[in-house]
């Protein structure tokens, strides 16, 4: 009996075998992998976060804009935190959040959406 639980503490208070990164190896794995995923996924994010808040400080009258609804207009009037827009092809003005525009139309935009 006594060969018997000797045998069960061998086996019990074994130890791992050693690892080729040594007591770090849990430490850098999950280290690793959480740079690898602001790597792909947080810079491109801050990158086109940034561009937009760029696109949206540029805007100015006279500049065709596309809002996040899918309206397409001429900006009349900038303010602060909202522009007047004119939309064709009754010359309504709307008031629209500076927020809620989605890009600028540029002549190669146009060019694109014409071929469609």
């Amino acid at each position: 009996m006594h060969h018997l639980t000797y045998g069960l503490q061998a086996f019990w208070f074994q130890t791992a075998p050693a690892s080729p990164l040594g007591g770090y190896g849990g430490f850098l794995m999950p280290l690793a992998i959480a740079g690898i995923f602001y790597v792909m996924i947080f810079m491109p994010m801050k990158k086109q976060k940034k561009q937009q808040e760029m696109m949206l400080a540029s805007l100015e009258a006279g500049k065709e804009v596309i809002t996040t609804g899918g309206i397409v207009g001429i900006i009349v009037n900038v303010n602060p935190d909202t522009l007047i827009l004119r939309i064709r092809p009754d010359n309504v003005k709307l008031q629209v959040a500076r927020s809620a525009v989605a890009s600028v139309v540029t002549p190669e935009t146009a060019k694109v959406d014409d071929k469609k």
